[in-house]
């Protein structure tokens, strides 16, 4: 895939999602390296839009699930029912059957189905009454979150946050771009009208390239000295752990990529860090959650290797 056709790409979601070029290009360069994308805001920006609106376009089956403090693991994962007919169970798969799986208000449900998603999002299979179910590839969770504070969350455990590859916000819209989505009384009519931009074969195609993308001795060393940087500064509780470290560098080959690059520069670290490690990193001081400046501040105290 060239960068002219991810431009296209680009565009095209941009005709929904108003206004918010640099999330949409955070969110393909997630789902490009085949992570899964969280993304977290207030309810009403349009979190959920753009989850649909990226499955769309990428040509992928799609499900939906809202979460609800009720809601219990088997609304996710499937259930086998009992037929009178036959005296046999058959398995009734649940939504997490799909390629794009939309988590609607991830932090309602109670942790025990929170985690049902653990294997789901690790391996790419579940484990339902013991047998094992592989799920279609490419499998993305895109799930939505709605800021502490609000009545009836729940706090993702950690374990949790950490398969999610990337976090992003998308705030409140330019006012222009505010203008014309309450001039076109909201999103379902664009939506209605976007077209797949690739394919299944299209996606694993260029996760495939992704993967190829050269990380060089020196990136690798500057990598490390970043990840060595968060576990000795005071100003981390707990510094990054090995799998934030493939994390960061899977985010930084798929940024490459989309700029046109076989090979990933200390750059490409710049753009996607806080997007990749601010969801995975605590202030040593109160245990909140370190802001953006403070995180991007190491790039002036962890040298370049030369």
């Amino acid at each position: 895939m060239d960068t002219q056709r991810f431009e296209q790409i680009v565009a095209r979601i941009s005709t929904v999602v108003l206004g918010k070029e640099p999330q949409i290009r955070l969110a393909l360069t997630c789902l490009f390296a085949g992570g899964h994308l969280l993304i977290e805001d207030r309810p009403g920006i349009g979190k959920t839009t753009l989850a649909k609106v990226l499955a769309k376009c990428l040509g992928l089956t799609f499900q939906r699930v809202q979460f609800t403090s009720d809601m219990l693991p088997g609304d996710i994962l499937g259930v086998s029912i009992y037929d009178q007919n036959s005296g046999s169970f058959y398995f009734h798969p649940g939504p997490i059957f799909t390629q794009v799986l939309l988590v609607d208000e991830i932090n309602r449900a109670m942790p025990k189905t929170q985690s049902a998603l653990l294997e789901a999002m690790e391996e790419g299979q579940v484990t339902i009454e013991g047998e094992t179910r592989d799920l279609i590839p490419p499998f993305f969770v895109i799930a939505t979150q709605n800021p502490l504070e609000y009545a009836g969350t729940f706090p993702l455990p950690e374990s949790q946050m950490d398969r999610f590859l990337m976090r992003i916000t998308v705030g409140y819209p330019d006012r222009g771009a505010e203008k014309d989505i309450i001039r076109g009384g909201g999103t379902q009519k664009a939506l209605a009208g976007i077209k797949p931009c690739m394919t299944e074969d299209d996606v694993i195609g260029v996760q495939e390239e992704v993967g190829n993308v050269h990380l060089s001795d020196s990136f690798l060393e500057y990598l490390q000295n970043i990840i060595a940087y968060t576990r000795s500064t005071p100003h981390f509780h707990v510094g990054l752990s090995p799998r934030a470290g493939i994390a960061l560098a899977m985010a930084a080959r798929s940024w490459a990529f989309i700029q046109g690059r076989t090979y990933a520069v200390p750059e490409d670290l710049k753009k996607v860090l806080f997007q990749v490690a601010g969801h995975r990193l605590r202030s040593a001081s109160d245990r909140m959650e370190i802001p953006e400046t403070r995180l991007m501040a190491l790039f002036s105290e962890v040298p370049v290797p030369v």
